[in-house]
């Protein structure tokens, strides 16, 4: 292993551990906050979170082989295209999750607490101008001729859904807090989807790309 790959897949592993930490807090805030409040919104950003979790120990586990030399290619290899999938599916169970408490919320008329769901939106604040930088320096470290990590390019491309995520967690959170609209948690929720989709889409598809 050339002495450039090593320092890039040191860079590697740092983000990672940085996406580590960064994920648990987010999920343990949000998924509180959002049980406390009931909104569904601070739920489904919470659970995307643990996703976004699980994908980074999996990523670190990999680059931390690779540095020490324990797992040859093929195992490597076995662990990424198994964590996509399971991440993909988890994905899509979460997108029809939102879906059917969306529909009951504005059907049964739901109210998240306001006063709480306030705090969720530092949540969104941070996520919305940290998770676009995040992205850009991933993107720009699995780009690297050295590296070319199909697994770190994906991972960015969650670090950048995230962030499309945290904006639609913002605007709900804010518009609902200060208008009082009972009806636009559950409805902004249901603007998450798409984005949920797309994303467990590229998983399955980076999982079978070199089938």
């Amino acid at each position: 292993m050339s002495g450039e790959r090593k320092r890039l897949l040191r860079e590697a592993v740092r983000l990672e551990y940085l996406t580590l930490v960064w994920m648990t807090v987010e999920f343990a805030a949000s998924v509180a906050l959002g049980l406390l409040s009931g909104s569904l919104l601070l739920l489904a950003f919470g659970i995307d979170s643990l996703i976004e979790l699980a994908s980074a120990v999996v990523l670190l586990l990999r680059f931390r082989w690779e540095l020490r030399g324990d797992a040859g290619p093929e195992n490597i290899e076995r662990v990424e295209r198994l964590t996509a999938r399971v991440a993909g599916g988890l994905l899509f169970a979460l997108a029809a999750y939102i879906l059917a408490y969306s529909v009951y919320g504005l059907v049964a008329g739901h109210r998240a607490d306001a006063d709480t769901s306030v705090w969720g939106l530092a949540i969104a604040v941070v996520a919305v101008i940290g998770m676009p930088i995040l992205a850009h320096t991933k993107r720009r470290l699995a780009a690297s001729d050295r590296l070319d990590s199909p697994a770190l390019r994906a991972d960015s491309d969650e670090a950048l859904s995230c962030a499309y995520l945290s904006a639609v967690l913002l605007v709900g959170l804010a518009l609902s807090a200060a208008f009082g609209w009972w009806w636009l948690d559950s409805a902004a929720a249901l603007a998450l989807i798409p984005f949920l989709v797309v994303e467990g889409r590229e998983a399955f598809e980076a999982e079978t790309a070199d089938d």
